[in-house]
């Protein structure tokens, strides 16, 4: 079984970094099967937006997936940084750095996509974070937990859009006594 205080002290620590390290690139075979999982949720001539590019295996399998779509992508190493994008997107789709993720969301609803789909951390899925992107006008359609080697716990792939009138799953932010 678990060690929850070893767990604990884990993502304490994690979180606690001065510099957290949240350079993870996604294994192409994951990269493929995310951008399928959310296809049917991308329509003809969506411009299709990859916010941190890093090894560009997102933004250059878009093509292979996307036959009639535009593409656009972001990365601070290249100079383009997508907290200073401002373009009409239709469709957001990334692995994020998991310390920023409140930011990420902030900026993703911003620019008003009509989809938004991530590969977060499971502990980075939270009631919070949804209610957040409900009150945006973004509901959860769809959801897929997976294992990469090497990564920490478990990674959720999360299709928020605003062609759902409601979420997938229901969540209960009370405190229960």
């Amino acid at each position: 079984m678990y060690n929850i205080p070893m767990i604990s002290k884990i993502q304490k620590k994690i979180k606690e970094k001065e510099k957290p390290n949240d350079i993870f690139y996604t294994p192409l075979p994951l990269v493929k099967f995310h951008l399928n999982f959310i296809k049917e949720y991308v329509e003809k001539d969506d411009l299709i937006l990859d916010p941190f590019f890093g090894s560009g295996n997102y933004y250059n399998t878009y093509p292979e997936i996307f036959k009639n779509n535009t593409f656009d992508y972001t990365e601070i190493e290249l100079q383009k940084d997508f907290f200073e994008y401002n373009k009409d997107v239709n469709i957001i789709v990334s692995n994020p750095p998991y310390s920023i993720l409140d930011k990420v969301l902030d900026k993703s609803v911003s620019l008003n996509p009509h989809t938004i789909s991530y590969l977060i951390g499971h502990n980075n899925f939270t009631c919070k974070r949804i209610k957040y992107m409900n009150d945006k006008g973004y509901f959860l359609v769809k959801m897929f937990f997976t294992k990469v080697y090497k990564w920490f716990g478990m990674s959720l792939i999360v299709v928020f859009t605003k062609k759902a009138i409601k979420n997938c799953i229901e969540y209960d932010r009370t405190v229960w006594y």
